[in-house]
């Protein structure tokens, strides 16, 4: 049966239909997701309710409304890890946290979190930098299973090698027992990282956001829009963003021509932008 679900090909008729169906039907917008990211994530979801095809899989999200919010995590790979790309987190540490830390409450947000590695990660540097009893953090993600995970900051001991070397690349004279307590099969995140964290389920594609951020990460998440989707999420994290606030993004995100316009360059290396005032 797995090598019938592998040969499995979702047409562009099926996958419209789709995204057609799931907007009217659950006010989720998939339309203007990269179709083949979104074929990938389908083929995925069929496979595990043993759907056997596109019309079994919507046959199955009829009798049971949540299918569709239970499994948004087959559809949408999340790419995260504690400290990835290390030099990032360097830049912010000594670079990014120094031009913004004299201000009195620090206000991030991190949008498409995942399962909440990457607002960790920021944690420890805030710790390092003295800034984190000073700072209110939003995390958002469209998956209820990932937010779940990110708000129990638990994790499986598997990763904690990957964890431990990758810290050392960012701080070669730290010691990362400090930001955890250890279980027999897993890794907890210390209080102190969690505190400070507010949690929320986000659609990037249709919810409005509260507040202003000096720092925005969307790291891995465009990655799945296309140009006219990813124009409107800019508009977004631009009227989020301060004046001086800094707009992070993953290192394989591209970035329309004409959000050039939004935001300027400010380390092509580590992929991190400022608000261009000037746009509007």
């Amino acid at each position: 049966m797995r090598k019938e679900h592998k040969r499995l090909e979702i047409t562009d008729e099926e996958l419209k239909a789709f995204t057609t169906a799931v907007k009217t039907r659950f006010g989720l917008d998939f339309t203007r997701y990269e179709q083949k990211s979104l074929k990938r994530g389908l083929v995925r979801l069929i496979s595990k309710k043993e759907s056997q095809s596109m019309l079994g899989l919507w046959a199955q999200m009829l009798k049971d409304k949540t299918l569709i919010i239970s499994y948004i995590d087959e559809l949408l790979v999340n790419l995260t890890e504690f400290f990835r790309n290390y030099d990032l987190w360097k830049k912010i540490k000594e670079d990014i946290l120094q031009e913004i830390g004299y201000q009195g409450e620090l206000r991030i947000w991190h949008a498409g979190c995942s399962t909440g590695e990457e607002i960790y990660t920021m944690g420890m540097v805030l710790k390092e930098r003295f800034l984190l009893h000073r700072s209110k953090v939003l995390a958002t993600d469209l998956s209820a299973k990932a937010l779940a995970q990110a708000k129990e900051g638990c994790y499986s001991n598997i990763i904690w090698d990957k964890c431990a070397k990758s810290y050392a690349l960012y701080n070669p004279e730290g010691n990362v027992d400090r930001y955890f307590s250890k279980h027999e099969h897993s890794f907890e995140v210390i209080k102190q990282l969690k505190k400070h964290v507010r949690f929320q389920r986000h659609n990037l594609v249709q919810d409005k956001i509260e507040g202003q951020f000096q720092i925005i990460f969307c790291r891995n998440v465009m990655l799945y829009f296309d140009s006219t989707l990813k124009m409107k999420v800019l508009e977004l994290f631009y009227d989020a963003l301060t004046d001086d606030g800094f707009f992070i993004i993953g290192y394989y995100d591209m970035l329309p021509y004409k959000s050039k316009e939004m935001f300027t360059l400010h380390c092509a290396k580590t992929r991190i932008y400022k608000k261009n005032l000037n746009y509007k």
